[in-house]
């Protein structure tokens, strides 16, 4: 055990404790072979004025320490519990290396006691019997002890972790002689969960969310969006992986407790390439200050890396306003559910937008949340202009959120209010360069203006911030495909396959890849796929009949089978039939006509398309390929037009 970096360790390999348990192992493990009663650990730890209950944090504690080495309660190795009284550590102790300062009043004065101890007793011959008292003797023997090992103390553990990877979450600082290393990229892993209660994991995912959100508006480094690090969460993967994956230098990674009204957060900053420490804090709140304290601690964090901060970027973290418990409550559980991206957590996202709002009318974020529940919701029918009035009303309330910006930009854009997206957009990057969905939102803009060139690039700074994002990953699937680069197209969506194998939208662009380069079995096996996924036994049924008239009558027969089929289940979702995949729109009609070669009706379909699907982004209008043959007829150019869009 290295006090002087908090680190838990056995051949080199970290092993992880937070920082509550890792205190009470430093207790126990100074005192080995002794009672330590229950009264006792909690003043040491605890003290008399945390807001903790005691019983339920020192049994989370216990158990995390024998999780850590592997030990087992009903045949201790390490430490054994006598019931109702407290905990004896039974493992040897061996002692070294040199001394160490730990920062804290009451373990130097120890420190110091200690010393003087060890000196008197030296001096001392051995035949004289100067021996103080027994229960002087036994304070000498704990001081002796607890001192020699805040002044160095290795534990040897009979443990091996499996090569997992583990770190402490140490409140202690590193000396500040080590050198900084050079960052240029950080991640904020998920923080972890301490109340042991299932139903606060929103609340840790929220602190993480609005760490990586405050980070992102004070660092110009890039930091990498929530939606990539979430798939660390509760895993195990060695924290120099985690830097080859995500491209990164340093990570941040913590704890989250909450009891009541209070709050306390502990975060450290990591070496990501190492795993060396570099800084770590411990942060006590009410929750109605959450704000405040989740940017400090980013001007903290911030600090660490870059030195001072412009004045701009210091009053913005320092300027957060106390905030209703309740509606952050409910806006946090809101965007974790929203993110899941299912037609269950859409609805309930919006019930917690606007729970948030009922608490606090004046609270902007909640906006922001309720005017993408009306954009870009994938299970909604999307309203545009009522998105807008959110957005500008979350705006209105505070001029400096990014997101609001960015959900004005998503509700104009559906509404092909073009020039006034593009402005929002602009806006939502130039307050947060690091908010990986603004990049994205414009790369869609510049698709619809028919710029794929440009498109691609913002589609990188996107992926860069947000390298395991679905919807960013899915849009430059599109996008090679649009621009024919039809190889790397199809790998890249069979990636983004695997980062959501439930979902069928890979499928679909995959399957139009095909048609559009006469590949009729691939595309078949792919709508086959989509038909298993969406539970939806005609499309299954339809891909056999369409492989059937390929087999017999070639690529022409098939398409027109394949036309044939999809105007048919067209008509029907006309009438109230549920559609679950994007087969049977006006726009794959108009796409099928234009891979064979039907300008009239290719024509028919995509203005039909423009007027029926009032969420239907032009994208594919501007870029996709197969309309080439058209871009040059009036009849296109009169339908770009009407919509406001660029003529091509």
């Amino acid at each position: 055990m290295e006090l002087h970096t908090g680190e838990l360790r056995r051949a080199g390999v970290l092993v992880h404790l937070p920082p509550q348990p890792y205190k009470v192992l430093v207790l126990l493990a100074s005192r080995s072979g002794q009672l330590i009663t229950r009264e006792e650990i909690r003043q040491v730890i605890w003290g008399n004025d945390t807001f903790v209950d005691f019983e339920h944090g020192l049994n989370f504690a216990i158990k995390k320490i024998r999780d850590a080495l592997g030990d087992d309660a009903e045949s201790p190795r390490f430490i054994q519990t006598l019931p109702r009284r407290g905990y004896r550590f039974i493992a040897q102790v061996r002692l070294s290396g040199p001394p160490v300062r730990t920062g804290s009043p009451a373990i130097e004065s120890s420190h110091a006691s200690a010393q003087t101890a060890v000196q008197e007793t030296t001096q001392i011959p051995r035949r004289v019997d100067t021996r103080p008292s027994i229960s002087a003797r036994h304070r000498l023997y704990a001081s002796v002890l607890l001192g020699a090992l805040i002044l160095t103390a290795v534990i040897v553990f009979a443990v091996d972790p499996a090569g997992l990877r583990y770190r402490t979450l140490a409140a202690l600082h590193l000396e500040k002689s080590q050198a900084q290393p050079h960052i240029d990229s950080i991640a904020v892993l998920p923080l972890e969960n301490l109340s042991g209660d299932p139903e606060q994991e929103y609340f840790a995912d929220g602190l993480t969310d609005t760490l990586i959100t405050n980070l992102g508006q004070v660092l110009t480094m890039r930091v990498i969006s929530r939606a990539s690090v979430l798939r660390y969460k509760r895993g195990k993967t060695p924290l120099p992986e985690i830097a080859r994956e995500l491209n990164v230098d340093a990570v941040v990674e913590g704890t989250v407790l909450r009891a009541g009204n209070k709050v306390r957060i502990s975060v450290q900053l990591l070496n990501a390439r190492t795993d060396r420490h570099l800084w770590a804090e411990t942060y006590e709140r009410n929750l109605e200050d959450v704000i405040v304290l989740e940017r400090q601690m980013a001007l903290a964090i911030a600090h660490e890396i870059s030195g001072r901060l412009n004045p701009g970027q210091e009053m913005h973290l320092n300027s957060g306003r106390p905030v209703n418990p309740h509606a952050y409550d409910a806006y946090v559980r809101g965007r974790v559910l929203f993110g899941e991206r299912t037609a269950e957590t859409e609805t309930n996202a919006r019930s917690y937008f606007e729970e948030a709002l009922r608490a606090d009318p004046n609270f902007a974020p909640a906006y922001s949340g309720l005017a993408d529940f009306y954009s870009v919701s994938w299970h909604t029918t999307s309203d545009f202009p009522l998105a807008e009035q959110y957005a500008r009303k979350s705006i209105a309330l505070d001029p400096d959120l990014a997101e609001g910006h960015a959900s004005l930009g998503i509700a104009q854009l559906g509404q092909h209010k073009f020039i006034d997206a593009e402005t929002e957009l602009k806006k939502a990057i130039e307050l947060n360069s690091n908010y990986a969905m603004a990049h994205h939102l414009m790369a869609d803009y510049w698709m619809d203006m028919g710029r794929i060139t440009d498109a691609l690039a913002e589609n990188d700074r996107a992926r860069q911030l947000d390298p395991f994002s679905f919807p960013i990953n899915f849009m430059r699937g599109g996008i090679l495909a649009y621009s024919g680069d039809t190889e790397r197209a199809v790998q890249q969506l069979q990636f983004v396959s695997s980062i959501n194998p439930q979902s069928p939208s890979p499928h679909e662009l995959l399957a139009l890849v095909y048609w559009i380069n006469g590949k009729v079995p691939a595309a078949l096996i792919e709508e086959k796929q989509i038909g298993a996924l969406g539970h939806d036994p005609q499309l299954i049924n339809d891909a056999d009949r369409i492989a059937r008239v390929y087999s017999k009558s070639g690529l022409h027969s098939a398409l027109r089978e394949d036309i044939l089929l999809r105007e048919n289940a067209h008509a029907r979702t006309s009438h109230g039939d549920q559609m679950t995949h994007g087969f049977y729109t006006s726009i794959s009609i108009a796409s099928q006509y234009a891979i064979l070669g039907d300008r009239d009706r290719t024509l028919h379909w995509i203005n039909e398309a423009m007027h029926e699907e009032l969420d239907h982004s032009p994208e594919d209008l501007m870029c996709a390929p197969q309309f080439s043959f058209v871009r040059s007829d009036p009849r296109f150019q009169a339908i770009l037009r009407t919509f406001g869009l660029p003529l091509r």
